[in-house]
């Protein structure tokens, strides 16, 4: 303990004391920036109205649109390197990576099961995580809100929200360019332009996207290019039409399109015949090389309309979020480390070649109804209702060839879903230092499924079942909610103490191999989270401090048990039994002149299983009684120092750098000894050149500057470990440019 408190004091002063990081704390354009030695004062919607970031009692984290995209930061499974309390699950495909907050997220690929951390955008909540999982457009600032959410948020916030605001239409007239690349052939370009229709009526805002990676893992099969690239595609559109001084209208609309090629490499071996099946591949901590014969292919398409209505009447405010979202989701993929299909000679029983493929047909509709009141009144609220309906179609495919035969199987299955909710939460002002909280939300789940696989088995053989046919439904009703007492111990000092209560709804096990012992349903999981918090500014906000404090315990977790049937690892959702999760958290952000800025983030998560509930019969090991949740590094931070120095000519140039470290961190809920990625730091640095007055900018970027090979996941199988190859495994360098009109 001693040591690692040490370690990351060291690493913290290191960091902020180097003069170069490629991510400004400013969020206006270049031409406005922020000129004053105090840092910028930050309004978040994290109570469902606008309100200091300094004076809300949640535990939230901030982070700039425009500086993710300098860093080089576009998409969730990156920026969380800048929020130490979140982590990030890398997966094959977008529909089954993960993200954890203070330890705590949902490992599963079924449709019929939410995930524990909540992402709404522009005020609409993605029912599946792999929604979210591509590129941002054009973002203002994301606001990570840490513990359980579900008084205001509701859907799927059990542990979390992550509610990304996006950029709205500006009266005037304005435009920008973004152009960037980076080495591996990485392109990005973004434009847009925003202003006036109707003065002061209408006004408009469009932003395209088009970027592309070749990758950064060699397939060395003949013809084989990279890997672990992407090419992506996409527009928003927004319209702000404010038709009377007391409504605002805002209608947008989005699209994107992905394709990517994420690669696991082989990480370690101790088996001779998969060493001959992948070679000339080595398997090693830094592979970058596959052979793979039919490489993976993963294909997005995402889009939506939205329509928010705000009409303002006696001080009161009433707002209605209509929504409508489809995800069409395309995987060719393989469960072999080995190869596809095509040489016979790689392929072995032990390491058969499989070959999966897998559509996905999700469509949302959703509608939420808020009333806040008005302010500056002894009882300040926000009621509201909500209604979200989901609708999921799929296909999995599968087949298996061990050298002496080939097996297959197809699986069609949907799920259907219906959440219904009525929620309030109420501010009391005792006195002008005085406040309690108190809020609670009823939700209705209904849940139904269906099921048929057809197979060329007729016994359990591995990786293919025999034919089953099932259908289920449940409903459940749930209770979640806040009560706290916040004091203003000084003007710029202010703590609170709070209680919250999670849930989670009911869920299913629908996937390929389901099987009929994972027909029944899923309890709904809860939350207890006691937190306590201290907000202060100091020095005329030259610095502010946040700190947190959390004790959090689960029941009747959701989570995937890995069991063997015929031979072969399958999962089964359950119920797991009870978790905790406690630790610190701390913000610091520092402008001690008008030049320098200095920031600093840590946590401190214990996240453990207290009772694992093993299922009967299982075949594999359930003693899991005090060990750590996966992808929860007890330890993590994140530093960065910006220098603005201005020259004669009016031009500035900033030297800026940011690192981000973490203890070692298990990937593996069965505490495999290969599963354990070691602490790591990754360092990032840059100088730009920006001009005020012409609204240009042009960037020099390092990113993992210290060149350190991590892995985001490691999977350890029988004989082989593979591991998920992050974008910044190596040290890589980019220029970016920007322009504004």
């Amino acid at each position: 303990m001693k040591n690692n408190i040490k370690l990351f004091g060291a690493l913290t002063i290191g960091a902020l004391l180097v003069n170069a990081a490629y991510a400004e704390a400013e969020s206006t354009p270049i031409k406005d920036r922020e000129d004053s030695a105090s840092v910028p004062s930050v309004t978040v919607s994290a109570t469902r109205r606008s309100a200091s970031l300094q004076s809300v009692p949640v535990a939230v984290s901030v982070l700039d649109g425009d500086a993710l995209t300098q860093a080089n930061r576009t998409s969730i499974d990156t920026i969380v390197q800048e929020v130490p309390s979140v982590t990030f699950r890398q997966q094959g495909g977008n529909k089954d990576s993960t993200i954890f907050v203070r330890g705590i997220g949902t490992i599963s690929t079924s449709p019929g099961v939410e995930p524990t951390v909540s992402t709404v955008i522009d005020g609409v909540v993605y029912a599946r995580p792999g929604q979210a999982t591509l590129d941002l457009l054009d973002i203002e600032h994301i606001e990570i809100l840490r513990g359980p959410q579900g008084t205001l948020f509701g859907k799927n916030a059990s542990s979390g929200v992550l509610n990304v605001i996006g950029r709205k239409s500006s009266q005037e007239t304005t435009g920008f360019v973004d152009a960037a690349y980076y080495e591996g052939n990485e392109k990005r370009v973004r434009a847009g332009v925003s202003g006036a229709i109707q003065p002061g009526v209408v006004a408009a805002s469009v932003t395209g996207l088009y970027a592309d990676f070749n990758g950064n893992v060699d397939n060395v099969h003949a013809g084989g290019g990279k890997l672990n690239g992407y090419d992506r595609k996409g527009v928003r559109a927004r319209v702000d039409i404010t038709p009377a001084k007391n409504l605002d209208i805002a209608l947008i609309a989005d699209y994107l399109r992905s394709n990517a090629s994420p690669t696991f490499t082989a990480y370690k071996s101790t088996s001779a015949a998969f060493n001959a099946g992948i070679a000339p591949v080595v398997a090693g901590p830094e592979n970058r090389q596959v052979n793979a014969d039919i490489p993976s292919d993963i294909r997005d398409k995402n889009k939506g309309l939205s329509a928010q209505v705000d009409y303002r009447f006696d001080g009161y405010t009433l707002t209605s979020i209509t929504a409508v979202r489809d995800w069409d989701n395309t995987q060719y993929t393989s469960t072999s480390a080995i190869g596809n299909a095509a040489e016979v000679a790689r392929i072995t029983a032990a390491f058969p070649a499989t070959r999966d493929i897998g559509t996905v047909d999700f469509s949302q509709v959703s509608q939420e109804l808020r009333l806040a009141s008005p302010k500056e009144q002894f009882a300040e609220y926000v009621v509201g209702a909500y209604y979200l309906h989901g609708k999921d179609r799929e296909t999995y495919q599968r087949i298996v060839n061990n050298g002496t035969a080939i097996n297959s199987g197809r699986a069609d299955y949907g799920v259907k879903s219906d959440s219904y909710s009525l929620f309030g939460e109420s501010t009391l002002n005792f006195s002008p230092v005085w406040r309690a909280i108190a809020g609670a939300r009823w939700t209705k789940d209904e849940l139904s499924y269906d099921h048929k696989r057809v197979s060329t088995q007729t016994v359990a053989f591995p990786g293919v079942q025999p034919a089953v046919q099932n259908a289920g439904s449940t409903n459940e009703d749930g209770y979640s909610g806040r009560v706290g007492l916040q004091y203003d111990i000084s003007r710029d000092v202010n703590a609170y103490a709070t209680y919250s209560r999670g849930y989670k709804g009911p869920a299913y096990n629908v996937f390929f191999n389901m099987l009929n012992r994972d027909t029944l349903a899923l309890k709904p999981e809860t939350s207890d989270s006691f937190e306590l918090g201290l907000k202060a500014s100091a020095f005329d906000r030259k610095l502010t401090a946040n700190l947190a404090v959390f004790n959090t315990r689960y029941a009747n977790y959701q989570a995937n048990f890995y069991d063997t049937v015929a031979g072969a690892v399958v999962t089964r959702l359950i119920n797991a039994g009870d978790v905790s999760t406690k630790g610190v958290e701390l913000d610091l952000n520092a402008r001690p002149t008008r030049a320098l800025t200095l920031s600093a983030s840590l946590a401190y998560t214990d996240a453990t299983i207290d009772n694992f509930n093993c299922p009967p019969a299982a075949a594999a090991s359930c003693n899991l009684n005090g060990k750590p949740l996966p992808f929860s590094p007890k330890w993590k931070s994140f530093t960065r120092a910006n220098y603005a120095l201005p020259l004669e000519n009016g031009l500035i140039v900033d030297l800026s750098a940011d690192y981000s470290w973490q203890a070692k961190t298990q990937y593996d809920l069965f505490q495999s000894a290969d599963a354990i990625q070691g602490a790591y730091g990754v360092v990032n640095a840059g100088i730009a050149l920006s001009s005020p007055v012409g609204g240009w900018r042009v960037a020099l970027v390092g990113k993992n500057l210290a060149n350190k090979s991590y892995a985001t996941n490691l999977v350890a199988s029988t004989g082989y470990v593979t591991r998920a190859v992050p974008r910044d495994d190596e040290r890589y360098f980019g220029i970016t440019a920007r322009k504004e009109f």
